[in-house]
């Protein structure tokens, strides 16, 4: 195991005293729902299982504390914090996403031409039950055809128009740019002409690898390492119409998309955890290592621009995850929705230090562990 789990007080978390955890207890009681009535979370090689997550839910369903100090103090009678130490003796790195708004028509014109695509009838789902021999390893999707399971056409052979004509397209945009970075984020918000909003969120994707094009222009040295972000790789592409295309395709990873309810401009979309993300507090996480719905208290003396200048210091919950979020320290923070979460989520690549709340019963085979 490249890392372990160090138990730690509650007064040794920097600001804790200080949070106010509130915002958490709604997204535990549909956390809660979700266990119960629809499907467990998958246990994470941590081995917190969802049974042991519930201990947690089901004292917060039944006490409903409410205030940041009796909040505060739910949390203390429930849970041990362990520090997460990687072997590497290297920090935990934080990241953040948001949901975009875009302005979309149902039907292109000549402005409106750049597609959101439905998850196409001939992808398929591909596991080690069904992966051909010689099928990359690291590819969970794949093309069914003529009964086999080949590579499916990737981002630039579909901007190119492999799937024109075939109606999966949900909505038209303005901008090339603006719908790849909604398929960055896995989630976007369509805005109509005449102000109809919609939601659309993460159904597949091709297969393919998730290639950063910041890191592209890092190594060609377009773009420099110290101030990368989704503004700065923005305005480099507004500059360089040109090399446009050839910069998004490096990036061969091509998202499929599903409509999805509009449940409150307040909620953020349904993610990996089957529950709506809440801006500041939802934290996506590397699912094979972590059990959704644990509470993570994470702190960052770098990231101050989200806290008016402060230390970030706040309990979040893990409802996500993502492909670029791997290792039992590397989380990515949800900002929320619109042009003012993406200047939040932009900037943001910060080292942190992670805690994890374990149930009190749980908690006890790691306190054992450490003897």
């Amino acid at each position: 195991m490249d890392y372990r789990l160090v138990p730690a007080r509650f007064s040794a978390l920097p600001g804790w005293d200080e949070d106010d955890p509130s915002p958490l207890m709604a997204g535990m009681s549909r956390c809660r729902d979700h266990i119960r009535n629809v499907k467990a979370y998958k246990t994470g090689s941590i081995g917190i299982t969802a049974g042991e997550l519930l201990a947690l839910l089901d004292a917060a369903d039944a006490e409903k504390p409410e205030g940041a100090a009796a909040v505060r103090a739910f949390f203390e009678a429930q849970c041990v914090p362990f520090r997460i130490e990687k072997a590497d003796g290297s920090t935990g790195f934080v990241t953040a996403f948001y949901e975009p708004e875009v302005a979309v028509k149902a039907e292109p014109d000549a402005d409106y031409r750049y597609p959101f695509y439905r998850r196409p009838d001939d992808l398929v789902d591909v596991d080690d039950a069904n992966r051909p021999d010689g099928y990359p390893q690291g590819y969970a999707f794949g093309l069914l055809k003529d009964g086999s399971i080949v590579e499916h056409p990737d981002r630039g052979d579909i901007e190119r128009g492999y799937l024109d004509g075939r109606g999966l397209e949900i909505a038209y945009a303005r901008s090339k740019v603006d719908v790849f970075f909604a398929h960055v984020q896995g989630a976007a918000r369509l805005v109509y002409p005449d102000g109809s909003l919609t939601r659309i969120t993460y159904a597949a994707k091709t297969g393919h690898p998730f290639s950063a094009i910041g890191k592209l222009l890092i190594d060609r040295g377009e773009i420099d390492a110290a101030t990368v972000s989704m503004a700065s790789i923005r305005d480099w592409l507004a500059r360089h119409e040109d090399q446009v295309d050839a910069v998004l395709w490096h990036n061969r990873s091509f998202i499929f998309f599903k409509a999805a309810a509009v449940e409150g401009l307040a909620l953020g979309p349904i993610a990996a955890a089957k529950v709506p993300l809440i801006a500041g507090r939802s934290l996506a996480v590397d699912r094979m290592i972590h059990t959704f719905g644990l509470p993570f208290f994470i702190s960052s003396d770098s990231l101050t621009h989200m806290d008016g200048g402060k230390p970030f210091r706040r309990l979040m919950l893990a409802l996500d995850t993502g492909t670029a979020i791997v290792g039992p320290a590397r989380g990515d923070i949800f900002t929320g929705s619109g042009d003012a979460a993406g200047a939040l989520a932009g900037n943001v690549r910060n080292a942190a230090t992670f805690h994890i709340l374990i149930p009190k019963a749980a908690a006890e085979r790691y306190l054992h562990a450490q003897g």
